[in-house]
């Protein structure tokens, strides 16, 4: 009898670690939080790369989309995050989350069908504990572009910098393109919820590294850092996991546009604006707090 009693008691004991371990990895999966950043801690590199793959067929091509990065040490927690865009929207998304390593990598393949500008970033991400008592934390941005065009009907061709007039010619049209495009999603959501753009510092979310180093108008680096940390976990919560509506529902991101980041000149805020695959814009407030 008393070894039955033991026995049920090793079982249930076993059953409830496995479902707090459980919890605890779908915790940590779906956690990208801003700690204050260690300096001590480097990343030796961090890559984003699109690579185009010439077609079989004329009216498709494949696109090979990779995120790798390596941490100078290993991590309690790394994860990476990445947003695919065609000519202003959504195209595909990736992460991947590991403990106790160093090193992340991951890789997709979309099949694209027409001329476009192609945009990619990710965060890298990693959470450090200090002798179990204090939380830190390490990010690093990358990014990549190409450009793909149907030259006079012919295969699709790719480059990245404009050389021959072909290729000037359709840098120029994708570009106007997609500004084009996205201006008109972004008066709409600035319409509806009416923002007074006077009042921001405003940019595309693809625009965040082409100045990976320099700090926002009016913040110090480490101010700057914070607000990219704290406007990433807000990102991954309320965009790459799905986009949250106002009442509450989510739906999935593919197919919405490029989002638009404002920042408050007053230093108080910043704004999320982007709008979903069915054409509703939608709205994510963070508080920044250095406001006066």
């Amino acid at each position: 009898m008393n070894k039955n009693i033991v026995l049920i008691g090793i079982l249930v004991f076993a059953f409830f670690t496995i479902g707090v371990m459980n919890n605890r990895q779908s915790q940590i999966q779906e956690s990208i939080t801003y700690f204050p950043i260690d300096p001590k801690v480097t990343y030796t590199s961090t890559n984003t790369s699109i690579h185009f793959q010439k077609p079989q067929k004329s009216d498709k091509y494949l696109l090979k989309w990779q995120i790798e990065s390596t941490l100078d040490r290993k991590a309690y927690l790394r994860q990476d995050i990445g947003f695919l865009f065609s000519n202003g929207r959504l195209i595909a998304k990736q992460g991947y989350w590991k403990q106790n390593t160093d090193h992340l990598i991951q890789e997709r393949e979309i099949v694209g069908r027409e001329s476009a500008l192609v945009q990619a970033l990710s965060f890298h991400y990693a959470e450090l504990h200090e002798n179990d008592e204090k939380i830190f934390s390490s990010q690093k941005m990358s990014a990549d572009q190409i450009y793909i065009a149907n030259l006079q009907n012919q295969a699709f061709h790719s480059f990245r910098n404009a050389f021959s007039k072909q290729e000037q010619e359709w840098k120029q049209k994708l570009d106007q393109h997609t500004k084009e495009f996205l201006y008109h999603s972004w008066e709409k959501g600035i319409r509806s919820f009416s923002i007074n753009p006077e009042q921001y510092v405003s940019f595309p979310l693809t625009d965040l590294f082409l100045n990976p180093s320099s700090s926002f108008p009016g913040f110090t680096e480490q101010e700057t850092n914070q607000i990219i940390g704290n406007l990433w976990e807000g990102l991954y919560k309320n965009y790459f996991l799905g986009i949250k509506k106002a009442d509450g529902t989510r739906v999935k991101p593919i197919g919405s546009t490029i989002p638009l980041i404002l920042i408050a000149k007053d230093k108080s805020h910043l704004l999320v604006l982007t709008e979903t695959a069915n054409g509703e814009p939608t709205l994510l407030r963070q508080m920044i707090g250095y406001g006066h």
